[in-house]
């Protein structure tokens, strides 16, 4: 079996990007989309998920705290739904510090974890990273 020729034309990878903040959604979005993504947006887990089904992503983006489904909730589905599904886990805390949301977040299964404020250099490469990085196992939760 001959290696695919590296003329042949890639599909782009697909991002599900979730946040209940309009603009970092809309920043992020640019920025994943210069970067030669495809992206898909979701305001809430709820959505994220439904948006998932319908047309699954390479990599979900999820942050931790928003309203209606929360991103600890939404990871737990999504794995439920996809094992091997690639998230990574953003947050800014809330209540408690972001560094425990972030640990948990890793403990359900996200392949990577970002505190915000993070760079965009810190986003794409964590995408690179997991989207290199074998499949994860399944969360031992």
């Amino acid at each position: 079996m001959n290696p695919p020729s590296s003329a042949a034309p890639q599909a782009k990878k697909k991002i599900l990007l979730v946040d209940d903040n309009d603009g970092l959604r809309l920043v992020l979005t640019r920025l994943l989309v210069r970067a030669g993504f495809e992206v898909q947006e979701a305001r809430h887990g709820g959505e994220a998920i439904a948006r998932h089904r319908q047309d699954p992503a390479d990599v979900v983006v999820t942050d931790l705290i928003m309203p209606e489904k929360e991103g600890l909730e939404t990871i737990l589905e999504l794995k439920r739904m996809q094992p091997k599904l690639k998230i990574i886990a953003m947050s800014g805390g809330g209540r408690v510090n972001a560094r425990d949301y972030l640990t948990l977040a890793g403990a359900l299964g996200a392949a990577r974890t970002l505190a915000k404020p993070f760079s965009d250099t810190e986003l794409l490469c964590a995408i690179q990273e997991v989207l290199n990085a074998p499949d994860p196992a399944p969360p031992t939760v």
